[in-house]
């Protein structure tokens, strides 16, 4: 898949959703499909990340910037895939699962954001030692290609990240 298909399908797809119409543009949603899962459910009360969304004008202003980092990924010869965020959609999935089978983790309550073949983690921890470790080892994921630290010790201070709202499910 070229560039300009990649060009040609962003488009199609933006086009598709300004179909919905003005009624819908302020409401938020994945339109990207970034994934966005929960790992972990340890810690309670632990502040729930707001996941990944755009409104519609949101999404004409980044979609050509999504396109073209997609795409030079592959066109600098550092991805395989026509675009970085094809990888997202695997990567997540095993980040979810290495941390859940690694014993270390366990005891946190973790959420994960894939987006470019960047994890964000997100979430409570027990300690910074255990937010390196679990950097580090998301870092080991292949295809991973950097790791976004927002987790926070227990659930003390402000949450590094933007929390969810709480009438959101």
């Amino acid at each position: 898949m070229g560039a300009t298909h990649v060009k040609q399908s962003v488009t199609v797809v933006f086009c598709s959703f300004l179909a919905f119409g003005a009624a819908h543009a302020q409401e938020r949603k994945n339109l990207f499909n970034d994934p966005f899962v929960q790992v972990t459910s340890a810690i309670p009360n632990c502040p729930v990340p707001q996941g990944p969304g755009v409104t519609l004008e949101e999404m004409a202003a980044v979609a050509h910037v999504r396109a073209q980092h997609g795409t030079s990924c592959h066109l600098s010869g550092r991805c395989r895939l026509a675009n970085s965020y094809l990888y997202d959609q695997e990567i997540i999935p095993r980040v979810a699962q290495y941390l859940r089978l690694d014993g270390r983790f366990a005891d946190t309550s973790v959420w994960v954001l894939g987006e470019r073949r960047l994890v964000t983690l997100m979430g409570c921890v027990q300690s910074n030692e255990q937010a390196i470790a679990m950097e580090k080892a998301v870092a080991l994921v292949d295809d991973v290609m950097g790791v976004v630290n927002q987790l926070m010790v227990s659930r003390r201070g402000k949450p590094p990240y933007p929390v969810a709202s709480p009438n959101v499910k």
